[in-house]
């Protein structure tokens, strides 16, 4: 209902500047480009070429990943309240299985209490929290050294429950995962969380560590480098996935199907998926020289919102079309063949642009 309305919208605003659409006349962008124009002076003209996407401004993923997030090493696994453990005393089935040898494992665990205590047969209790498997052995096998001759004294973890990861967001499962003796990397816990491909962001995965927050892009962190694997988590991070119900680009103008499209399963969208997901170009009415691409038009006090112009009739333009990245909020926009002066143009369909983010936005943020 909000992208209906939101083409609705744009569609009278499109309409009553009629005179836009007046065959028969060609484009003048030199006036845009000197800046002489009052009617465009809050637009960039930026037009899409081979050197524009081999150079800075070329929309592109970078796996910017922060070294602090990269440079964590987990040390050894530091008991908790929360956790049991199975204590092996060998030669001694009564130290090691009280509850009996037919009974699970798990029944026979030492609970560690909430402050940090266990009880254990001869020693009473003693504080293991935060103390390593080995120095748990240590400390058993010296108290039990008064009681049992040369004592040899194992210790397992048979249930981790101290220590957690969190997860929120477009996951299928967001149960805590737990934190073990086994390092647990960001890959594994999305694996294991396993995203949602149909409502997920995954342009912008929030990491919450220590009160701060990284912004992630999980299409750059699984690159070539596989840096996902290499980013270790720590008890207590925060995984947040948000969902993509606001991340859309709005593709209208002569093309089959106009509609606003999601970024569903990618973190971005290339021009050539856009308009490949609304039909293509309408082989009688469209332009090719006239595809455009508005970015910025709902902030244009803070900046001026550029526009993006590819000539779709060279064969180089697929290539063009398919390494540029766009961004949520863009607005790509195909012009009828003989459209009108550039100037007029733009000037009419800015604003039109800015009116669907803008209601977008709005609708959008009344609803959560």
């Amino acid at each position: 209902m909000k992208k209906t309305c939101a083409f609705v919208i744009l569609g009278f605003a499109l309409l009553a500047g009629g005179c836009v659409w007046s065959p028969g006349q060609e484009m003048s962008e030199k006036g845009l480009v000197r800046g002489t124009p009052s009617d465009s002076s809050e637009v960039q003209l930026v037009t899409i070429t081979p050197q524009l996407m081999a150079g800075d401004h070329a929309p592109m993923l970078n796996a910017t990943v922060p070294q602090e997030l990269l440079s964590y090493q987990p040390g050894p696994y530091r008991i908790g309240p929360g956790d049991s453990l199975y204590i092996t005393v060998w030669d001694h089935p009564e130290l090691t299985s009280p509850a009996g040898t037919q009974q699970q494992t798990a029944a026979n665990g030492r609970l560690v209490r909430s402050d940090g205590t266990l009880f254990y047969p001869y020693i009473g209790s003693i504080k293991v929290a935060g103390m390593t498997i080995e120095e748990v052995r240590q400390a058993i096998a010296g108290k039990l050294a008064k009681y049992v001759e040369h004592p040899q004294v194992d210790v397992s973890i048979v249930g981790y429950n101290s220590q957690h990861v969190f997860l929120q967001g477009a996951f299928t499962k967001t149960d805590p995962q737990s934190i073990t003796s086994v390092p647990l990397t960001l890959a594994q816990a999305l694996g294991t969380a396993t995203i949602n491909p149909d409502q997920a962001n995954m342009s912008d995965l929030v990491l919450n560590r220590d009160g701060q927050n990284y912004h992630l892009d999980l299409a750059a962190l699984y690159d070539s480098r596989g840096l996902a694997k290499d980013i270790y988590l720590k008890p207590g991070d925060r995984l947040l996935l948000p969902y993509n119900d606001s991340e859309e680009v709005y593709v209208m103008g002569e093309v089959m199907r106009p509609q606003a499209v999601t970024f569903r399963t990618l973190p971005y969208i290339s021009l050539t998926q856009a308009i490949g997901r609304v039909g293509g170009l309408n082989p009688v009415t469209a332009n090719g020289r006239a595809v455009y691409v508005i970015r910025g038009a709902n902030n244009l006090q803070n900046t001026p919102a550029k526009v993006f112009q590819l000539d779709a009739r060279s064969p180089a333009a697929f290539t063009l079309a398919d390494d540029f990245k766009l961004k949520p909020g863009d607005v790509v926009f195909v012009g009828a063949a003989g459209i009108t002066r550039w100037n007029r143009f733009l000037s009419q369909l800015l604003p039109s642009a800015t009116l669907v983010t803008s209601a977008t936005s709005a609708n959008y943020s009344a609803t959560h």
